[in-house]
């Protein structure tokens, strides 16, 4: 069944999630694309960081690990594809300030990963949604890396609460989250939570997104290349999440 949908198609987004499980089977749609041999492009469920330019700690390792081996795998086979960079999602991250573990909206007190210092590309699903369609058929984009990278959405996790303090009018109690502290929210919370933690633990402690370079002969940067999409700043998102709350600042 897989194979004879396959074939019915020239271009495949893989969307599935970033649970081991479900990134395992990736492997039958390379299997299908290689046996069909009418793929033209293969865009597989990459969404979020360069798992080649990561060292992040479980359960994220694992799953990262799994990304650049399914990466790996497209290589070998020589299959047309692009993989998406799309940093962290502005629609989950920002409302809660870094906090996974956090209920949004925050307008009393908020929890600082490490020194709050380390930069962070916060993009939007919308946008990334977008950019992935630009792509498909760009040969621009063809066996490269698709970096999503913003300019005006690079924040520190201290210039984004004080964004947010400046929009709710009103200054946050400030509790600075250690290294150690963040490990231990880690090794006891449940799944999920534990892999977004995981993944908040590389970006605001380790500082992955702080500091890369974009090489040209096999990557290639999407506001560069599609300058005409207005994508959504980190401000005017943060903007879209003040009226829900505007009751609880009066």
């Amino acid at each position: 069944m897989l194979l004879e949908a396959v074939k019915k198609v020239d271009v495949i987004i893989s969307t599935l999630g970033s649970d081991p499980v479900q990134l395992e089977l990736q492997t039958k749609i390379i299997k299908a694309i290689m046996e069909a041999g009418n793929i033209k492009r293969f865009i597989p469920s990459e969404f979020g960081m360069d798992p080649e330019r990561v060292s992040p700690v479980e359960p994220a390792k694992t799953v990262f690990m799994m990304k650049a081996q399914i990466r790996q795998m497209i290589r070998n086979y020589n299959i047309p594809h692009t993989f998406i960079r799309s940093h962290i999602f502005q629609n989950f991250y920002i409302p809660r300030l870094g906090q996974a573990e956090i209920s949004p909206p925050i307008y009393d007190t908020v929890g600082i990963i490490g020194d709050g210092d380390a930069h962070v590309i916060y993009v939007n699903a919308r946008d990334i949604a977008t950019y992935v369609i630009k792509t498909v058929d760009d040969p621009r984009t063809l066996n490269k890396i698709l970096y999503i990278t913003p300019r005006e959405n690079f924040y520190s996790l201290n210039q984004l609460v004080a964004l947010w303090e400046k929009k709710i009018g009103k200054t946050l109690q400030k509790k600075y989250v250690t290294k150690e502290e963040m490990l231990a929210k880690i090794s006891c919370s449940p799944p999920s939570l534990s892999f977004q933690l995981s993944i908040a633990y590389s970006v605001y402690i380790n500082g992955v997104q702080s500091n890369f370079n974009i090489g040209p002969s096999s990557a290639v940067e999407a506001t560069e290349l599609y300058p005409e999409v207005d994508y959504i700043t980190v401000e005017e998102f943060m903007d879209s999440l003040l009226s829900p709350i505007k009751d609880n600042l009066e």
